[in-house]
């Protein structure tokens, strides 16, 4: 089958937050938007079929987290990404973000330090501090071929009272995806200092030509008694408000303290729909996902000659994967207020400010290509006329 990525979705009153929230967190409601990450195409139609058929029973109780469900996950992380997984080592939770909060809950302790690598996807932020622990940076480095770990940093902001870490694999928003051996390395020091690493491995299926993910406890199986993997179809099907997730511990201990801690807030389930969708993106999804990734990276590509030959100014270090991408605005030396309002204002896009990644990164903005190739045309020659004026 041949799928469709460029008939335009119209999700305009909807009750869509990419599109129905504009006006409240930009100031305007009629904007193209560029911002939350979910993707403006209709998910696979194999995972539509399955709803609709379970929504035709008009039944809707209380579902089992089957083993098939859970079969679904550890095989799709086998097949695609070489990764051995029992079924008694996956979990499930509504949502990778209930899932981090509740492990930093259950592997750290009030005021405990937890690691992030900046810049990085703003609700890790937030749910560090809501959960009364200390946000520790170690910022990424900037080279001229794209972002890479500090580990020499990383060792001296791991004192004695940080307890966690936060890896976001493939990473949010430098589009990185992280080789092994920089995985080996990053859980060499983990284990050295006693710090349970957490892998957020949502963007995991979205990776293009050269780049291989590699899953965190597939990459160190040695440092499987302090690590666990969280997964999702979320992005990778554009299935987010659906609110399902899982999660992967290899070592025994690690895994029961992640059920009960789930468990203790009733969160170690999903809704029926949810687990319907997943299991039926994990089984059927690979077609539709194959088409997807090259659609999504042609508009990689597409991006980068448009900035290239038409905003010069503007740069973006090569993505390697997700679909949300970071662009550098620094050469139109504007501070990050003027930036927003010349893409607010002047341009008529949504893009979400830099600063939300990291404190010092005003210059910049995410950008999220998924979406068909006529808007983000469209949005890009907004930008263009705009920045021209200057």
């Amino acid at each position: 089958m041949v799928y469709d990525f460029d008939t335009p979705v119209n999700r305009k009153g909807t009750g869509c937050e990419k599109w129905d929230e504009m006006a409240s967190a930009f100031g305007k409601g009629d904007l193209l938007p560029f911002w939350v990450a979910d993707m403006d195409f209709k998910a696979a139609p194999e995972i539509v079929e399955t709803l609709r058929e379970k929504t035709a029973s008009g039944v809707f109780g209380y579902p089992v987290m089957t083993d098939s469900a859970r079969e679904s996950v550890a095989g799709w992380l086998g097949t695609r990404h070489g990764f051995s997984v029992d079924v008694p080592e996956v979990g499930f939770s509504p949502g990778i973000i209930t899932s981090l909060s509740i492990a930093v809950q259950e592997f750290t302790s009030p005021g405990d330090g937890v690691v992030i690598q900046t810049p990085v996807y703003p609700q890790f932020f937030t749910l560090i501090r809501k959960n009364g622990r200390a946000v520790v940076e170690n910022p990424l480095i900037e080279t001229e071929n794209g972002y890479e770990m500090d580990f020499d940093n990383l060792r001296r902001v791991i004192t004695p009272n940080v307890r966690a870490m936060l890896l976001c694999s493939p990473h949010n928003p430098v589009g990185r995806v992280w080789k092994p051996k920089e995985l080996k390395q990053l859980a060499e020091i983990c284990m050295e200092r006693g710090v349970t690493l957490l892998s957020d491995e949502i963007h995991q299926d979205i990776v293009y030509s050269g780049a291989r993910h590699e899953p965190f406890q597939l990459a160190a199986p040695e440092a499987s008694a302090c690590a666990l993997t969280f997964v999702a179809p979320s992005k990778t099907f554009n299935i987010a408000g659906l609110c399902g997730s899982a999660w992967v511990a290899k070592d025994r201990k690690i895994a029961q303290r992640m059920e009960k801690a789930l468990s203790s807030v009733h969160c170690a389930n999903i809704n029926m729909l949810a687990l319907a969708a997943l299991e039926a993106a994990y089984r059927k999804g690979a077609p539709w996902l194959d088409q997807l990734v090259a659609y999504l990276e042609g508009n990689r590509d597409f991006l980068e000659k448009f900035l290239r030959e038409r905003l010069p100014k503007a740069k973006m270090k090569r993505p390697e994967g997700t679909f949300v991408f970071w662009l550098d605005f620094r050469g139109y030396g504007l501070d990050a207020k003027e930036l927003q309002r010349v893409l607010v204002e002047e341009a008529g896009v949504a893009l979400n400010p830099g600063g939300a990644f990291s404190g010092d990164c005003g210059g910049f903005a995410r950008m999220n290509v998924g979406c068909p190739r006529a808007m983000l045309e469209e949005g890009l020659s907004r930008m263009e006329r705009a920045f021209a004026k200057l």
